[in-house]
């Protein structure tokens, strides 16, 4: 174990908030993916400033990601031997907890707002957490009104946590098993090479050759008890007895039943497939080839995982050894053969029927669209339902027609990093240079867009734009050649356009796997060339900022944690605002004043500062205002058109910090509600430019007063967001914080509803 492996594995846990805050930590190919006992704990200045670290990213709740690249596996070792650090983890699972799916609930019983997802993009596409979009925003100050809204605000957070919390399951499924996925189909990329350069006819020539196949066949043959066995571990069930249920399904026995002389079975004519029914104790069972199908073992183990945890909430101890796997195989079963299984192929194949539809009639579009999309559905997890469907089209189509289009966005990922390895390069930027050399190999080796996503990408947004020309043209690259060359299966389809024989990891490595090759290697070149160059000639850093990114080590979050520059914990001296902006570079010196005491009217409504458009923090862009380290709150997104903006107080009380370059302020109400408001997205790095105050620290503000002006094209033209964010800082200490979100807002109306 090399050193820098256990340095770089110590020095983590210690920015993670030390072993006692680490709940449980596992890994993917370039990612460790921690659960952690408190997020607002992690050190993300130190995470960010080791070479070690290529990126780190909150997740939602007290989820973390610290990508490493290449050594995640020799790091997570390392790890693994520090005392206090497990695995595993003693947490409760995701299952066991019901506050998964309906958040925390106060000692009163009510609700109170549970962990959020962080997302590291405003375009996640799913709108669960618009629930509140027909919230009027006068509402708000009538107490019946705020009632409804925190009823509708915990529904939409129990959906968004739902929706979150199943792409993670859908995710730990598929993530172990990546490393065996791509050694598989790097084994077939291999033997279809030979075969189009002739050295052999085709994969079962012989002997050898069949056994070679029997390499990567097993992988995708046996892939439901794999996914079966992931899925369990997840739901913190026995992962050997999901294993067991799907593979009964895949025994000779089984599968022999087809060929019963009493079996009724007909043949699918638009996947070619054959299904068959027979009579099982009265009952009629379909029975299905499961090979391949993923579906399947993953709705198999939610059945199971309910099972198993319900049966072992009522079985005494002593003899849970014994009836706790045999009442849930004797359940789970059968409900699997008759329902869960024939329900899980019928999904997918309707999915697979929908999207080849499209692919057939509107090929052009769809090609286009694909590669476009993508980029936002990656850093969010929606990538992981297509993986699932390119496997499941293998395995009934004998072909794959997703993999083509898709490979045009991973290749415009490696041409944005080969991009900044060139001016990395140039400029002598070491640490640079190795971050996007370790990216680009990962990239074009293995096909994994992690190290350049999250090392790189999400660092610097306008790599985003130029990334997304790439996916543009790349996209009508491989639908026009796609149209003018059609590819044509095994079985004698023609597609139009570029169709995979097996899954794969698009790399250089697989291309002899897509047909017609020449098509798909002038797509992705295309895809390649054209980020990298704009990168190139246009930079990717905001002009202002010379090699730093607008949000590289923003001054303005380096007090979250409660620690300074200098490491010491002055937490005990400073608000959450003040930790959020830091000091007043200009104050006199003189002490704060008290905090004055509660009203009887107490405080029920923040106001928006500006015009805009309010959406949930975790759209806002911003991972930390995301993660609700800071509170509670809303983003409150300004008109594309606006200029100079006068920015009004929220809430009366005392101004209690202000930043030095004008971009923030907090704010104490009498009766003790403190609310920050934020002015776009790593704004600290314009050093004041564009800002204007006309208050200070220690002075009391009504609402609707101003607080300063910002110029939000000063914002735009420095390469920055405009996004602004407000939160109630001391969340914790409300009742209730329902942010009223997805309405247009004047400055002055009502977008926060407070229940003391």
């Amino acid at each position: 174990m090399r050193a820098e492996d256990r340095r770089a594995a110590a020095a983590i846990v210690a920015a993670l908030g030390g072993a006692d805050n680490i709940r449980s930590v596992t890994h993917c190919a370039t990612r460790l993916r921690f659960v952690l006992r408190d997020a607002g704990r992690v050190d993300q200045r130190t995470l960010d400033d080791d070479p070690a670290v290529l990126g780190a990213v909150p997740q939602y709740g007290d989820r973390y990601q610290v990508v490493i690249g290449a050594a995640v596996e020799d790091v997570y070792d390392a790890m693994m031997i520090i005392p206090g650090v497990s695995g595993e983890g003693t947490g409760r699972s995701d299952y066991d907890g019901r506050a998964d799916y309906a958040g925390r609930a106060d000692r009163s019983g009510r609700s109170v707002r549970a962990d959020r997802p962080a997302q590291t993009n405003r375009s996640d596409i799913s709108d669960a957490a618009d629930a509140d979009d027909t919230a009027n925003t006068s509402d708000a100050a009538d107490p019946s009104a705020r009632s409804r809204l925190l009823t509708r605000g915990a529904v939409a957070e129990t959906a968004t946590r739902a929706v979150n919390w199943f792409f993670e399951y859908l995710s730990d499924s598929f993530r172990p098993i990546i490393g065996v996925l791509l050694g598989a189909s790097i084994v077939i990329a291999l033997v279809n090479m030979l075969i189009a350069v002739g050295v052999i006819p085709d994969d079962e020539a012989s002997a050898g050759w069949v056994f070679v196949k029997t390499m990567w066949k097993g992988v995708f043959y046996f892939l439901p008890i794999i996914v079966a066995y992931n899925a369990s571990k997840k739901l913190k069930v026995d992962p050997w007895l999901g294993s067991m249920i799907m593979a009964a399904l895949m025994t000779p026995q089984f599968t022999g039943l087809m060929a019963a002389p009493t079996a009724r079975c007909v043949m699918d004519p638009t996947l070619g497939t054959r299904s068959c029914t027979i009579d099982v104790f009265g009952l009629p069972m379909q029975l299905n080839d499961y090979s391949g199908n993923v579906f399947v073992p993953l709705i198999m183990v939610l059945a199971l995982g309910a099972t198993y945890h319900g049966l072992k909430a009522v079985l005494p101890r002593s003899v849970r050894i014994v009836f706790l796997p045999f009442l849930s195989m004797v359940l789970i079963t059968p409900l699997t053969a008759f329902v869960l299984g024939p329900f899980g192929v019928w999904l997918s194949r309707g999915i697979g029927v929908s999207l080849a539809w499209q692919s057939t009639h509107a090929p052009v579009l769809f090609a286009i669209m694909l590669p476009l999309i993508y980029p936002f559905m990656v850093p969010i997890g929606l990538h992981w339902p297509l993986n699932a469907l390119m496997i499941v089209n293998v395995q009934m189509l004998g072909y794959d027609f997703i993999q083509g289009p898709m490979a045009v966005w991973n290749f415009a990922c490696f041409g944005s990093t080969a991009g900044v390895l060139f001016l990395a390069v140039r400029e002598h930027d070491d640490a640079m240079r190795r971050t996007a050399t370790g990216a680009l190999l990962a990239g074009l080796l293995g096909g994994l867009t992690e190290p350049s996503l999250y090392g790189i990408h999400l660092r610097y947004r306008l790599i985003y734009r130029r990334m997304l020309a790439g996916c543009a043209v790349g996209g009508v690259t491989i639908a026009l050649l796609g149209a003018l060359f059609p590819a044509t299966a095994s079985d004698g389809t023609v597609v139009h356009g570029v169709i995979a024989s097996s899954f794969a990891f698009t790399s250089l490595l697989t291309i002899p796997l897509f047909s017609r090759m020449g098509v798909y290697a002038a797509s992705i070149a295309v895809a390649f060339v054209v980020p990298m160059i704009l990168i190139i000639a246009m930079d990717y850093r905001p002009r202002h900022a010379g090699s730093e990114p607008c949000g590289d080590h923003a001054d303005d979050t380096d007090h979250v944690d409660g620690r300074d520059k200098s490491g010491e914990n002055h937490a005990g001296s400073q608000s959450a605002a003040d930790r959020a902006i830091g000091e007043n570079p200009n104050k006199s010196g003189e002490n704060r004043p008290d905090a004055p005491a509660e009203t009887d009217a107490g405080t029920t409504a923040v106001r928006s500062p500006i015009a805009g458009r309010t959406v949930p923090l975790e759209r806002s862009g911003d991972p930390v205002f995301a993660s609700r380290a800071l509170g509670d709150g809303v983003g409150i997104l300004p008109d594309e058109r606006s200029g100079r903006t006068e920015v009004l107080a929220p809430v009366s009380g005392v101004v209690k910090t202000v930043a030095g370059t004008g971009h923030a302020f907090g704010i104490r109400t009498d009766d003790g509600v403190e609310v920050l408001i934020h002015i776009g997205i790593d704004t600290v790095r314009m050093e004041g430019e564009g800002f204007s105050m006309v208050v200070s620290k220690g002075e009391h503000v009504d609402a609707g007063d101003p607080l300063g002006t910002v110029d939000f094209a000063a914002i735009r033209h420095a390469g920055c967001d405009a996004m602004t964010m407000m939160t109630v800082t001391n969340t914790a200490k409300m009742t209730a914080v329902a942010p009223i979100v997805g309405v247009a807002v004047d400055a002055g109306d009502p977008v926060i509803a407070i229940e003391r």
